[in-house]
């Protein structure tokens, strides 16, 4: 089965070409329309024809930054359930606030001068191309849904009148995107009448269900008396990269400002969103991939310097490899230079780094001081096992300890681990530093992810290996 974050790959990938296509061919169409076409004998060219390279040149500067305006109002999401009425409306909004970027821009660079009536002609050619690739593409978007591609797998939570048409609007409307697979009732016995879904437990399942079933998102539709219930439900499932919206009470929603989702005309609060969306993991990505390669290339000759040093100083491998838990729970074998003895942990198990540890190596102490031994999960980046930044991997033995004793810990999960994070950062490091307070700062960087946060913390980081005290 297809990542949840897969699923919602083509779409959007399709909807950005489009956009991309549509203003290239509204600059040519413009240029044309101004100097070439019967628009020309109207208004005559009385400064010459100015070159199409220029043309060219300025769209691949506007390109980028009208589909930044776009992806930024959400309009280069899958799944967006709009109609064509809403999508043309916006894309006005869009293109007058793209051209104010375009005027701007031409105001301050004064080497070549580009025609206003160009612009004119580019501001209405880019809202009818636009409308018209986003026409095609949603169309396309619910025949490839219709066709039972992508489908996200869905589950109801609640047997009341709202949750029946829940059902009823998805099973009614397969270009949605979404398959029910059934609903989870209260208590035994529950029942959503008058309908042909299938009851699959009680509400105390719904974790079990979701991590065995990879489902997508779970839709609560809960009276208000059961709301404690919801609690319990979202901390169980912690850790788990699945959506969770509610359906609000009416009450509720006339008196709220929180903003909502709408459905096929049934509004839903957004109680747990995804971490990252697929652009902002294929830009996160992307950045790691350039970074981490980079990086290793100019530090290979110390890399080899070093092994040399490792291998002649003490017995033993160069590279010390050690089972991690990274993203959505998954293990993995995380790459580092061996700064202890090879029999550290031959009789006191699993045990976390203490200050003058005597396990360690005299290179082993330089190493870990400057956390030279981290420099090889490098390979665990560019492997895609790991992130330059994120919440730090921790071995299986510790997270079975500590996702029963501390809240949300297992949120950290929901991203990809990294070689640096916010809770290293600000001094939480170590056996010394509380996992309590660590899982906060990791969190944290969870639900407030940006590629800014990531250069900062990269930066702290740099900081910290130089001047920090707290790494042994």
């Amino acid at each position: 089965m297809k990542s949840q974050h897969r699923k919602d790959l083509l779409i959007p990938l399709l909807t950005v070409l489009s956009d991309a296509l549509a203003i290239e061919i509204s600059f040519l169409l413009s240029y044309w329309l101004r100097f070439y076409s019967p628009i020309a004998t109207l208004y005559p060219v009385t400064l010459g024809f100015p070159p199409l390279d220029a043309y060219i040149e300025g769209s691949l500067i506007v390109i980028p930054v009208w589909l930044f305006l776009f992806n930024r109002r959400g309009m280069h999401s899958a799944r967006r359930n709009v109609y064509f009425s809403d999508e043309f409306f916006a894309i006005i909004r869009l293109v007058f606030i793209g051209m104010l970027f375009v005027m701007a821009g031409t105001f301050f660079y004064r080497t070549f001068s580009y025609s206003r009536m160009v612009f004119a002609l580019l501001a209405v050619s880019s809202v009818f191309l636009i409308s018209l690739g986003r026409f095609f593409v949603m169309k396309f978007e619910q025949r490839w849904y219709r066709r039972g591609h992508d489908l996200k797998r869905v589950i109801l939570v609640g047997t009341n009148s709202s949750a029946k048409r829940i059902y009823e609007s998805i099973c009614n409307h397969p270009s949605l995107g979404y398959h029910v697979d059934g609903y989870f009732a209260l208590t035994d016995g529950g029942e959503m009448v008058n309908t042909s879904a299938t009851v699959l437990g009680t509400i105390a399942s719904v974790p079990a269900y979701v991590r065995d079933h990879s489902v997508d998102m779970v839709l609560v539709a809960l009276d208000s008396k059961d709301h404690p219930v919801l609690f319990d439900l979202v901390r169980q499932c912690e850790g788990m990269n699945t959506e969770i919206m509610m359906v609000p009470d009416m009450l509720e929603l006339m008196t709220s400002q929180v903003r909502i989702k709408d459905l096929e005309g049934i509004p839903f609060i957004r109680i747990k969103t995804m971490p990252m969306g697929t652009w902002t993991q294929i830009l996160k990505r992307s950045f790691d991939l350039i970074v981490a390669t980079v990086v290793l290339v100019l530090i290979s000759p110390f890399f080899l310097l070093l092994a040399i040093v490792i291998k002649l100083g003490s017995p033993g491998p160069v590279f010390f490899l050690q089972e991690r838990v990274g993203l959505d729970g998954i293990s993995f074998r995380v790459i580092k230079f061996r700064s202890m003895r090879t029999d550290a942990e031959e009789t006191t198990g699993p045990v976390w780094a203490q200050k003058n540890d005597p396990r360690t190596t005299a290179l082993g102490k330089f190493m870990r001081r400057f956390s030279i031994d981290e420099l090889p999960q490098l390979l665990n980046v560019i492997k895609g096992e790991m992130s330059l930044v994120g919440p730090r991997p921790e071995r299986p033995h510790f997270v079975e300890q500590f996702k029963k004793e501390v809240p949300k810990y297992l949120d950290r999960h929901r991203v990809k681990t990294g070689m640096t994070g916010w809770a290293q950062v600000n001094g939480l490091r170590g056996a010394d530093a509380p996992i309590e307070e660590r899982t906060k700062f990791d969190v944290y960087y969870v639900e407030n992810w940006s590629l800014v946060f990531d250069l900062k913390i990269i930066m702290k980081t740099i900081r910290a290996v130089l001047f920090g005290k707290d790494a042994y």
